[in-house]
C-alpha cells in the first residue's frame, strides 16, 4: 500500500475523425460488420507526432503547477527506436534535466508505470511524477486484417502522481500482473527488430511493419487468465466485484469492455468511452480516467480497480482509492 493519489489528469484528443462507416471501405467489410465485431462507432486519428500529442495531455494534466521531477513515457507507439520518446516528450513541454525513461507493456504501459510511480513517491524519491501515454497506431493498422484494422484510435493522457496528504483517502492499495508466454504470437508487431530488420528483404515482409492480431484466440485465452489474476487480487484484499466504484478497464473493444460484468462487477460501475474513441492501446485507462474525472463521474474516494489485457498476454489490475 503506497500512500500517493493521482493528483490530476490530463487529456488530448486528435481533431480528425474517422467513423466506421469511413473505414468500412478500406477493410471491404461493412459499417455493421464493424459495430457488431468491435462496438466502435468512430476513433480519432493522430496529424500530429506522438510527442506533441503527449505534451498536450501532460500540460492538461499538470496545469499551472510546478514541473514534475520524473517523466515516464507510458507508450507503445514510439517516436523512434532511439532515444527514447520520453526525451522528444521532455523536449516538446520546453523542460530539460528531468529524469525521463519509458515504461513498455504494450496496453498495460499506464498501469505498471502507475505502480512504478507509487513506488517512487512513496519511497520518497520524487515527489511529483508525471504519467503519459500517447498512442499513434492508426498508421500501424493492416487493412487485410479487418478484426484489429477495425479496432484501433489514437489519443493521449497523462496523470500527475504525488504523496497524499494527511488526512486524504487517496492510496495506491495493492496491484498483480501476470504474464503467461504462450500468447506470444497472438498479437504481434514483428518488424523493426533484430529478429526482422527493415532492411533485409530476405528476413522481413511488408507485412512484418503492420500491426497483426488474432483476436479471437487472444479473447479466448483472457477470459480466463484475466478471471485468474482478478481473483488473486480481490481475495488478498479480502475485496468483491461489488464493492468498487467503478472498473477502468483497457478498451481492447466492446466486447472486452462488456465482459466485465462476467467477473461480477455491476454494469453501472463499468467506465466505457470505447464505442466513441476506439482501442487507443496504452492511452485507453489513462484517457478513461481522465475523461471520467473530468465529467465529474470519478470523484475522491472513489474505490477503482483499473487494468486489462496487453500482449503477451500478460494480465494486470491495480487497485486504488481515487
Amino acid at each position: 500500500m503506497f500512500d500517493i493519489k493521482i493528483a490530476s489528469t490530463g487529456l488530448y484528443l486528435p481533431q480528425r475523425v474517422q467513423t466506421s462507416a469511413e473505414l468500412a471501405p478500406l477493410i471491404e467489410q461493412s459499417e455493421n460488420w464493424i459495430l457488431s465485431r468491435t462496438g466502435i462507432k468512430e476513433r480519432r486519428i493522430a496529424e500530429e507526432p506522438m510527442d506533441i500529442m503527449a505534451a498536450k495531455a501532460a500540460k492538461d494534466a499538470l496545469g499551472k503547477g510546478p514541473p514534475p521531477d520524473c517523466i515516464l513515457n507510458a507508450s507503445t507507439t514510439p517516436l523512434q527506436l532511439i532515444p527514447d520518446s520520453s526525451v522528444f516528450i521532455q523536449r516538446a513541454l520546453g523542460f530539460d534535466s528531468i529524469p525521463s525513461w519509458s515504461i513498455h507493456a504494450t496496453c498495460l504501459s499506464f498501469i505498471v508505470a502507475l505502480n512504478t510511480a507509487a513506488a517512487l513517491v512513496h519511497g520518497g524519491t520524487y515527489k511529483r511524477v508525471l504519467i503519459v501515454s500517447a498512442e499513434t497506431g492508426t498508421p500501424w493498422r493492416n487493412f487485410d486484417e479487418p478484426d484489429s484494422a477495425a479496432l484501433f484510435g489514437d489519443a493521449a493522457a497523462a496523470a500527475v502522481i504525488e504523496p497524499s496528504l494527511p488526512g486524504e483517502d487517496s492510496v495506491f492499495i495493492d496491484w498483480e500482473m501476470n504474464t503467461w508466454n504462450k500468447g506470444a504470437e497472438l498479437t504481434e508487431f514483428r518488424g523493426a527488430g533484430t529478429k526482422h530488420p527493415p532492411d533485409n528483404p530476405q528476413l522481413t515482409k511488408h507485412d512484418d511493419n503492420l500491426f497483426s492480431m488474432k483476436g479471437s484466440k487472444v479473447y479466448r485465452l483472457a477470459l480466463g487468465m484475466v478471471k485468474k489474476t482478478l481473483t488473486t487480487l480481490l481475495e488478498r484484499n479480502k475485496l468483491k466485484a461489488e464493492d468498487f466504484d467503478w472498473i477502468i478497464p483497457h478498451q481492447a473493444s466492446g466486447h472486452a469492455v462488456e465482459a466485465a460484468e462476467f467477473y461480477g462487477f455491476r454494469k453501472e460501475s463499468i467506465a466505457n468511452i470505447v464505442k466513441d474513441y476506439g482501442n487507443c492501446i496504452a492511452a485507453s485507462i489513462p484517457m478513461t480516467l481522465a475523461i471520467y474525472h473530468k465529467e465529474g463521474k470519478l470523484k475522491r474516494g472513489d474505490l477503482c480497480i483499473l487494468g486489462g489485457t496487453g500482449a503477451g498476454l500478460s494480465v494486470a489490475f491495480a487497485i486504488i482509492r481515487f
